[in-house]
């Protein structure tokens, strides 16, 4: 007869694994997608980012050369004489030919000392009359006129003019253009786009998917950690299966910290999304302009503090690897551990000490105000240095864009915190004797 509630226990043991196995495999494959996902948006914004830096772009002097050729070659291509323009261009011939008329005739009355000279003098005084010539001005300069806007004579212009722009566009040098052809070439091989532009329009919609699964994805894993929680609430009083329950929630939150320090947090993006104005009549346009973009997770924060050669750096993320990661890890053991082990190795002090008493050293907690905290600070600075370029008059105008966030990676880390207290809590609960030191 005492059988039969042993028998009874297991079985409800066994189904409870199961029901949390799958459960966890659940988290632990959104977790993947997760991360995955959150990797995939990472390189694909640090590409875009490349491609579209503010310097192949506003700074490139090849951007402001084409911009500027286009649109003047675009006026020399387009261009022709108004009414007014011949009119007003004719006034200004007419009155160079007076000048040229009244100049000559003075060089010719000069007193002449040369044999040539006083023939020449002679001759013109004979055979030449200057008020003639002067009337005769306005004539000349209609033909002119008409001569230089005949379509031989304008195609010629435009084509001297045109041959210009070409020499000095091929005198002009950047030093960015090799590097900005290699990122040209970069992209079309890694994401099968002909040019930057397609690029662009190809990866805003790209981006948009990968956003939207890596936050269902953290929405499905947390949804699997708070069904856990519903069965601690629902199996409160079934003192049988706590252990189990327990256990299986300590590898609950190995997947939520494994995840949560390995996926982004925060993403700093900052632009100017356009910068217009016009140049001769036409509109000139630069787009996308990427100032700065960084995403990095805490790992990737510890990692980069370590490599660097400063000892203090090296100090600090030391210190943030040993207690947001190792000691959270060594604290979920010990807790494992405690509650599998038999009454003589849970007196081991250095057991009890990490499963009760290290919490004062957890920096995870910490760790998640000084997140959003650097987050707040970084975006009001952000907002505060953009709006300074924001321009907007009738020569000038520019728009900035601050897209920086917290990432689903926080979020997760987050939730970490959260289930790590209450698995804190709930073990004192249910090993009220062992925490009396």
């Amino acid at each position: 007869m005492k059988d039969k509630p042993a028998k009874k226990n297991t079985l409800f043991n066994i189904i409870l694994i199961l029901g949390l196995s799958i459960l966890l495999c659940g988290e632990a494959y959104y977790g993947y997608r997760l991360r995955q996902n959150s990797i995939e948006r990472e390189q694909i914004k640090e590409d875009y980012s490349m491609v579209n830096n503010i310097t192949f772009g506003l700074f490139s002097v090849n951007q402001w050369r084409d911009k500027i050729s286009e649109v003047v070659n675009h006026q020399v291509t387009d261009f022709s004489m108004t009414s007014k323009q011949k009119k007003e261009l004719q006034k200004e011939v007419e009155l160079q030919l007076h000048g040229l008329v009244s100049k000559t005739f003075a060089e010719i009355n000069k007193p002449q000392k040369t044999l040539k000279g006083k023939l020449t003098k002679f001759a013109v005084k004979q055979f030449v009359n200057p008020d003639k010539i002067q009337a005769q001005v306005p004539s000349f300069a209609k033909t002119i006129i008409t001569k230089i806007n005949s379509p031989a004579s304008t195609k010629r212009l435009k084509s001297i003019a045109t041959s210009k722009l070409d020499q000095l566009e091929k005198e002009t040098y950047d030093s960015t253009e090799i590097a900005n052809n290699a990122v040209t070439k970069y992209i079309a091989k890694k994401y099968h786009v002909s040019d930057p532009v397609e690029f662009n329009d190809r990866i805003n919609t790209q981006l948009a998917l990968i956003n939207n699964a890596t936050y269902n994805s953290s929405f499905a894993m947390l949804g699997c950690v708070a069904i856990a929680l519903g069965l601690w609430l629902i199996m409160r009083k079934k003192v049988h299966l706590q252990s189990t329950l327990f256990v299986m929630s300590l590898l609950f939150a190995f997947v939520l910290l494994a995840v949560g320090t390995t996926a982004p947090i925060i993403e700093v993006d900052a632009r100017i999304q356009a910068l217009n104005f016009t140049l001769l009549g036409e509109k000139i346009a630069f787009e996308n302009q990427v100032l700065f973009f960084q995403s990095k997770s805490i790992l990737g924060i510890i990692q980069v503090l370590i490599q660097q050669p400063k000892p203090d750096s090296v100090v600090i993320g030391s210190l943030i690897l040993l207690f947001v990661i190792v000691l959270p890890i060594l604290r979920l053991i010990a807790k494992g551990i405690h509650i599998l082990s038999n009454d003589q190795l849970r007196q081991n002090k250095a057991l009890r000490y990490l499963s009760f008493e290290s919490g004062k050293w957890d920096m995870a907690d910490v760790m998640v105000v000084g997140i959003l905290m650097t987050y707040i600070g970084l975006n009001g600075i952000l907002k505060s240095q953009l709006s300074n370029l924001e321009i907007h008059n009738d020569v000038l105008n520019t728009i900035t864009e601050n897209n920086t966030s917290l990432q689903p990676g926080y979020f997760i880390f987050v939730g970490y915190v959260v289930f790590a207290i209450i698995l804190s809590v709930i073990l004192k609960r249910i090993t009220p004797n062992d925490t009396i030191l």
